[in-house]
């Protein structure tokens, strides 16, 4: 299995548009108001398939000269940060907590990453059982995956979906715990993980 780096610094470029509305009495635009609304703009962004998800900017390069369109009246601003991002790829080995079960398998959340699917299939030695009043996979072990559980799996397919369902600007892993050192994580001191 190879471990890729999935925490990156990249440049991103783009425009800003700000309204005239915003202008100071001497027709200037603050500086911290493209920030702002740089930063307002990245957080309805979320993520894109190249880039993966926007976690933080890290550095503002620069802010061009401001153009004023007609159309929109607004003033239009190009604008270069580096920013902190977070892009799943295959091969991968990550953390995710339990959060559903379902009799063919269980979704996992990693950071920003809300479906990560975790197929019977790629459970190897582990069935599904009802334990006490919940649904949970064991082995012979007596390992569990169950609700609020940190599993260490590897990511064996992404997919990026701009808009499907009720799902946007997400994407969407399939997840294995085939190989060493995958599965179920016990935590000294603690059966959980508190983010």
């Amino acid at each position: 299995m190879q471990i890729t780096k999935m925490f990156r610094e990249m440049e991103v470029r783009g425009c800003v548009a700000i309204s005239t509305k915003s202008l100071d009495r001497n027709g200037v635009v603050n500086q911290s108001s493209v920030v702002t609304r740089l930063l307002k703009e990245l957080l309805l962004l979320k993520s894109t398939e190249e880039h993966g998800y926007f976690l933080a900017v890290t550095k503002l390069k620069s802010i061009g000269n401001g153009e004023f369109e007609e159309e929109s009246r607004d003033i239009r601003f190009p604008v270069s940060v580096v920013c902190r991002t977070f892009l799943p790829v295959r091969g991968d080995i990550m953390l995710g907590v339990v959060h559903k079960i379902y009799r063919s398998g269980v979704f996992l959340q990693c950071g920003p990453m809300k479906f990560i699917y975790l197929s019977a299939r790629k459970m190897p030695n582990f069935y599904h059982v009802q334990w006490k009043t919940q649904e949970v996979f064991m082995n012979d072990n007596l390992s569990r995956i169950e609700n609020d559980a940190v599993i260490r799996f590897v990511v064996f397919a992404t997919r990026w979906r701009k808009k499907d369902w009720n799902i946007e600007r997400e994407f969407m892993i399939l997840a294995s715990i085939e190989g060493d050192g995958l599965g179920p994580v016990s935590l000294p001191g603690s059966d959980a993980l508190d983010f």
